[in-house]
């Protein structure tokens, strides 16, 4: 019988060796049962939770998830730290069931990334003890909607704890898998945005 530790494991181990680790991750949500309990249900849940269409045409958020660790896989040989990276990439959309709501006909999920973060670092604390690589993640994660708040001037954006926190390229790359990781999406258009907002933490 296979126990949590070891499903942790060979989640880590598929994230960073597969090209598509998608595979992986839809063989064990249909087929392990260790999927659907704590903390593992974390991400179970997020086949239940909805997005807005217009933004996410793919659906679900573990059909987001699945499409952002695929992007994510194609190019973490750019990430300083490819560990770091890959988990934040599955994990950074942890916060949603929690914070989806629909009002008046629009999904919104508000605060995910900050939700996200905290949820993020229970999950990993569950598995391992290794302080430096589970605050790298959570941050990644806490700070993924910045490309956003950023590029459109937002309140919400905050370049100087973001760069006290975590690293910009890092957090640029994670939001480019972000905002492919979805269908039909513009290569173009999305990689013009990325550099914007490297533009403007400059």
């Amino acid at each position: 019988m296979m126990s949590l530790n070891r499903l942790y494991l060979n989640i880590e181990y598929h994230l960073l060796h597969d090209s598509k680790p998608s595979d992986y991750l839809k063989e064990i949500y249909s087929n392990n049962p260790l999927f659907q309990q704590y903390p593992f249900d974390m991400l179970y849940k997020l086949n239940d939770t909805k997005q807005s269409l217009k933004y996410h045409p793919e659906g679900t958020v573990w059909n987001h998830t699945l499409l952002v660790v695929n992007e994510a896989a194609n190019v973490k040989s750019k990430s300083k730290n490819q560990k770091v990276f890959m988990w934040a990439a599955l994990l950074h959309d942890i916060g949603k069931p929690s914070t989806t709501k629909n009002r008046k006909g629009k999904i919104t999920s508000y605060d995910h990334d900050e939700v996200g973060a905290n949820l993020s670092k229970k999950f990993l604390l569950f598995f391992t003890e290794d302080k430096n690589f589970i605050d790298q993640v959570c941050e990644l994660i806490r700070y993924h909607m910045q490309i956003l708040f950023v590029v459109n001037n937002l309140p919400f954006s905050d370049i100087q704890g973001m760069k006290e926190h975590t690293d910009i390229y890092e957090v640029a790359l994670l939001g480019l898998c972000d905002r492919i990781g979805r269908l039909n999406s513009d290569r173009k258009k999305e990689q013009c945005t990325i550099n914007q907002f490297l533009q403007k933490c400059k």
